[in-house]
């Protein structure tokens, strides 16, 4: 009788633990929810990449839609390439490649625009283009 007393008095210990424990993992699961967080200060820079607008031309004037044009940084030989949408316009050149100058072509099929040359002027929070807006028109 002895042992079953004391085989029953440790499974109960043992029940006990198990709840505690289940009881402690839960109490800290609820404590990451409800944890003090920290508010941002607002902040004069802006949250999106300053980007260029480059806009594809025939030799016609005719915007191109579906035009490659991609810009390399000078310095580091990192490219970002982008295509036009169908007002031949493309805005996926960003201030990512600053601050160094910036090589830009534009292609379609066989023709390919002359390269132009962009500088990226940054401060503190961001870089801006130098010029803003480019207009690239492709050789006949």
């Amino acid at each position: 009788m002895p042992r079953v007393a004391a085989s029953t008095t440790f499974d109960g210990i043992m029940v006990r633990v198990r709840w505690f424990s289940w009881l402690i993992g839960i109490s800290l699961l609820a404590a990451c929810d409800d944890a003090p967080r920290m508010e941002r200060r607002d902040d004069d820079c802006q949250a999106e990449l300053v980007s260029l607008r480059v806009e594809v031309v025939t030799a016609e004037g005719a915007r191109v839609r579906g035009a490659t044009v991609t810009a390399t940084n000078l310095t580091s030989n990192v490219s970002i390439t982008g295509v036009t949408d169908e007002s031949g316009v493309t805005t996926a050149i960003n201030e990512t490649l600053a601050p160094s100058p910036v090589r830009v072509v534009a292609s379609a099929g066989a023709k390919v625009s002359s390269a132009e040359r962009v500088q990226w002027t940054c401060d503190s929070c961001n870089c801006v283009p130098e010029p803003g807006t480019l207009q690239l028109q492709l050789n006949p």
